[in-house]
């Protein structure tokens, strides 16, 4: 019996989106400066306002305006009719200095927080990855890339954009076809709606989805409320850290519940989610199952995990338990020893901050070296 799931993503226009580049942004200017440094940093942005705040423990001096009204012009809102412009918006900066009750456990080498992450991986794309989750993301990336480097293909296309795809499966979660897109692109005011569906068909979706995947039953919604001229942080307030499910499996495999962006990877929040992928990821691409999800959970204060979950659904060459053993022999789980092994003390992040952290081969994380180590496993 075959079955629908679908998977969001968003541009990096959008309003929360603005907040995840600016806060990493703050991490990565940090970084540059002080690899050690300990940052918790959220964004706010709302019509002509940007506010940061959030725990800072660090030697470096960073300009945050500098960094806050370059990330934005970096984005696209770079004109007054936006109503939210690199140039015209106010910033206030609320950073403090981090709780030394938290620092306490983590100089010593511990965890910066409870909590419980997951990573996944599965053989149905080449990145090992949700197939929804996937095309979402390369469709609002794509309308980024012509908005910027092709501005005469889509001459009215502004920074904010969602998107929506609908993969239909067999009763062997083996993708048949893409059912359904949506669409949702911010525009300017002297375009109609009829040409912007002609035009994201033709060079958004074509030049995104195989062709193999779209038949003449899929269904296209192009800005299906019929407008989309007020976007972005004038359309709609915008938080860090809120779209935690379009940063990782669109829905497809569960969340830990914690933010990634704006968090040093002394955090396990993120540190460990990547590791968690970047198991998952080798554990699938060294044969051992067709699909893998593994969850660890962290004491504060307290580096080995408490746990390590694995759940392979029946796929797995070998049993869950000794996929879990194996993993727990073989990879250092201890923040300091994630942070050394993918190499996160580096300013990489605001990198992550959009079209999602899992499936760009451009990120450690996403590196097969452990397969030849879980190889001798099978």
């Amino acid at each position: 019996m075959s079955y629908l799931f679908t998977s969001e993503s968003v541009s990096e226009g959008h309003p929360d989106k603005v907040c995840d580049a600016i806060s990493d942004g703050v991490l990565d200017a940090i970084f540059s400066e002080d690899p050690n440094a300990r940052v918790a940093c959220e964004t706010f942005v709302t019509t002509g306002l940007v506010v940061v705040g959030g725990e800072v423990t660090t030697k470096a001096y960073v300009d945050v305006e500098k960094v806050v009204r370059d990330t934005i012009k970096k984005i696209g809102y770079t004109k007054a009719e936006y109503k939210f412009d690199s140039e015209s918006c106010g910033v206030l900066n609320a950073i403090h200095a981090q709780s030394p009750d938290i620092a306490m456990g983590v100089d010593n080498g511990g965890a910066g927080d409870q909590g419980i992450m997951f990573g996944y991986a599965c053989d149905q794309t080449p990145e090992l990855m949700p197939m929804p989750i996937v095309y979402a993301h390369k469709l609002v990336k794509k309308l980024a890339d012509i908005r910027k480097r092709q501005p005469k293909l889509m001459p009215y296309l502004r920074p904010d954009a969602k998107s929506q795809v609908t993969i239909e499966y067999d009763e062997n979660n083996k993708p048949l076809r893409v059912d359904a897109i949506v669409v949702s692109t911010q525009h300017d005011g002297n375009v109609n709606q009829k040409k912007i569906k002609i035009d994201v068909i033709k060079n958004v979706v074509n030049k995104v989805v195989p062709k193999k995947y779209l038949d003449k039953n899929t269904k296209y919604f192009v800005n299906p409320t019929g407008r989309f001229e007020i976007g972005g942080p004038h359309g709609d307030s915008g938080l860090t850290g809120r779209k935690i499910i379009v940063d990782t499996y669109g829905g497809w495999a569960p969340h830990g519940g914690g933010a990634f962006s704006g968090k040093d990877p002394s955090k396990v929040d993120r540190s460990a989610t990547y590791a968690a992928r970047h198991i998952a990821k080798n554990v699938v691409a060294a044969g051992i199952a067709k699909e893998c999800l593994v969850q660890v959970a962290y004491a504060i204060g307290v580096a080995e995990p408490v746990s390590v979950f694995i759940k392979t659904n029946g796929t797995g060459k070998i049993s869950d338990k000794a996929i879990a053993d194996m993993i727990k022999k073989e990879v250092d789980l201890t923040p300091n020893g994630i942070i050394k092994r993918l190499d996160l003390r580096k300013p990489i992040y605001q990198a992550t901050s959009a079209y999602g952290h899992f499936g760009r081969k451009e990120f450690s994380w996403e590196q097969l070296d452990l397969v030849s180590k879980f190889k001798k496993y099978l």
